[in-house]
């Protein structure tokens, strides 16, 4: 099966749609003093983005400590901060380590935001020290298909346009199946992931 231009193709090849990654999967203010933890930082820093620009914001809600979090409450307390403040479209991380598919769903379900972020496939996930000649972490990122399919089912049938992230070129190629079954329809939303070691270099 191959993929049709179409499906992929944007209506107008002179725009451009910037999305904000206001919090990070793993950043902690250790490593940069500007990430937001709280659902009303997180929201005054989507509306700063709105403000300048930016069409959506990609969240991963935080605990107020900054630890990442798929609590329902927490990502329906940033969902309403930022409407509270801005129309910018919400888009909330599904990807996880060691966070059972059903919790991710849940939040999906119940919150509903505009966009949610859809891992394409498993890889290799690591950041890597050069002058300490070491991993600052190293991981296994798993997203089965059965999963995906689960998580996008989900999304289709709470009204949430699914984000493909794809961090190297095989997770491209795993939409087929999903078109295939009719779960994903064009047009579809790509967001390429480069320079993640493990991924596809930029």
């Amino acid at each position: 099966m191959t993929i049709d231009q179409e499906s992929v193709k944007g209506n107008d090849p002179e725009k451009a749609v910037i999305s904000a990654a206001l919090t990070g999967a793993l950043t902690t203010r250790d490593q940069c003093e500007a990430i937001p933890y709280t659902p009303q930082e997180i929201a005054e820093d989507a509306a700063a983005a709105r403000e300048n620009g930016a069409a959506v914001a990609h969240i991963h809600a935080r605990t107020d400590n900054g630890s990442p979090t798929f609590d329902e409450e927490i990502y329906q307390a940033v969902h309403d901060e930022v409407r509270d403040r801005t129309d910018i479209l919400v888009n909330f991380s599904t990807g996880a380590l060691h966070e059972p598919v059903e919790s991710r769903i849940e939040y999906v379900e119940g919150v509903q935001p505009d966009i949610a972020a859809l891992n394409m496939g498993s890889m290799n996930y690591a950041k890597y020290s050069e002058s300490r000649e070491d991993f600052v972490f190293d991981m296994v990122f798993e997203n089965p298909f059965n999963e995906i399919r689960d998580l996008l089912q989900a999304m289709n049938e709470s009204g949430v346009k699914p984000e493909l992230e794809c961090f190297d070129t095989g997770h491209v190629g795993n939409i087929r199946p999903f078109l295939k079954s009719g779960d994903l329809e064009p047009p579809l939303n790509f967001s390429l992931i480069m320079g993640v070691l493990g991924g596809i270099p930029p």
